[in-house]
């Protein structure tokens, strides 16, 4: 791998996604582990297509971080024995579509026992699922479904603070409209109330791209898609219509919308940029520098030929995208890769390419920003969803994938390994 080092720190603007990783952590050095000493250990949980997403959380209260992925969860730290948690139901790999997209955890009722919560195929419900904790469970094993919004669109809603109150929210478009659902914290089974931030526009279930993070750097965090922004206001007292910027990001031959989006200074500027897929079903990884008068400039990381990144690669289908700092040096990195057979054996670009996974990381050279690219695997790819956190004292964070291969866990080994032993 490609070894190069850059010291400077860069600004923090975007909210935490919660069951997912904070999206740049503790570092570890200023200087960071040197990328050729950061590897990881693939683990297959199963070869079942069970989900498009998966995620981290602490299911038996045991402080050590387990996986759930589909309707399963399975106990760390090695994830050899898994717990049926909701009916069981698997899908066909080629031509099926599953209705579990995304897992998030949070512990609801604020116990330290984290619950599940399951976006499920666009334009459908999403629930959480209450953990026993420890006590038992229904006759049939599993655990309660609180069903508490009817219709999660886009797909790439999420699940994190949008609102700096230190509770999360559902973000997702709905009716037509974006906006977030936000529960009654004193009941929150019950159905949960959407906030529109706008005018219905038309947005559809299978809208792409969707994020959050203070765009505009006044420490509040707006929504974003690929068609611009909305701008949180400063009260949300009477709820508010938030102020619409349309940027038309993926209008200008750039793509048609990709997957999640993130707000970071990435050039350390102290001007917020955008950090995104282009398209997912298509090619293109890209940050978008925000210029003084508010505009934004596109800059690629990887496009649909060899010759648009330095290191030379290209894959396709990049639905799913985490944003964290891999290596330790204050800069968060792009974790992502192929969506493996998205619409089939025969569908998008390139679908019987390998399923690759990759991280990108960050550097500032003398105020020119590089990103170089990293391949952690060649036969898993994402989903809908990639999550990295580190758990158990890692140094480097673990990253989880579930999809149409099975779901994987990547843990990190040599100098990525934990600060003490389990």
């Amino acid at each position: 791998m490609t070894t190069m080092r850059f010291n400077p720190l860069g600004i923090i603007l975007v909210g935490v996604v919660f069951g997912a990783a904070a999206l740049w952590p503790e570092t570890v050095s200023a200087a960071g582990i040197p990328a050729d000493q950061i590897h990881w250990k693939k683990i297959t949980l199963s070869h079942d297509f069970m989900c498009e997403g998966a995620n981290f959380g602490d299911f038996n209260h045991d402080g050590k971080m387990d996986v759930v992925s589909g309707p399963y969860w399975y106990e760390g730290p090695d994830f050899t024995r898994r717990h049926e948690y909701m009916p069981v139901k698997t899908y066909k790999t080629d031509n099926d579509y599953s209705r579990n997209f995304f897992a998030f955890s949070y512990s609801f009722k604020n116990d330290g026992w984290d619950d599940i919560l399951i976006i499920g195929f666009p334009g459908e419900d999403t629930s959480w699922y209450e953990n026993p904790r420890g006590k038992a469970t229904s006759a049939d094993g599993h655990w309660v479904r609180h069903k508490i919004f009817d219709v999660t669109d886009d797909e790439s809603p999420t699940f994190g603070d949008l609102l700096g109150t230190g509770k999360p929210v559902l973000i997702c478009l709905t009716g037509g409209r974006a906006g977030y659902a936000e529960p009654d914290w004193s009941d929150p089974a019950k159905p949960w109330k959407f906030h529109p931030v706008g005018p219905n526009k038309g947005y559809q279930r299978f809208t792409h791209g969707l994020g959050f993070g203070d765009v505009n750097g006044d420490g509040k965090n707006d929504l974003i898609l690929s068609s611009g922004w909305y701008e949180q206001p400063a009260s949300l007292e009477g709820d508010p219509e938030w102020k619409f910027h349309p940027e038309h990001f993926f209008d200008k031959g750039l793509g048609d919308g990709g997957s999640q989006i993130y707000a970071y200074d990435v050039n350390g500027d102290g001007k917020p940029d955008i950090v995104t897929a282009l398209q997912a079903h298509g090619y293109g990884l890209a940050w978008f520098e925000q210029k003084a008068d508010g505009s934004f400039e596109k800059h690629v990381i990887m496009g649909s030929k060899p010759a648009d990144n330095p290191q030379g690669v290209v894959f396709s289908e990049l639905h799913a995208v985490d944003f964290i700092d891999v290596n330790g040096d204050g800069l968060p990195d792009i974790i992502t890769g192929k969506r493996y057979f998205a619409h089939g054996s025969h569908g998008d670009v390139e679908p019987l390419a390998p399923a690759v996974l990759y991280w990108f990381e960050l550097q500032r050279d003398n105020g020119q920003v590089k990103w170089i690219a990293h391949q952690i695997d060649n036969d898993s790819g994402v989903g809908t969803q990639v999550v990295a956190k580190r758990i158990d004292g890692q140094k480097v964070p673990s990253i989880v994938v579930g999809n149409k291969k099975g779901t994987f866990v990547f843990v990190p080994e040599g100098g990525g390994e934990h600060t003490a032993s389990r």
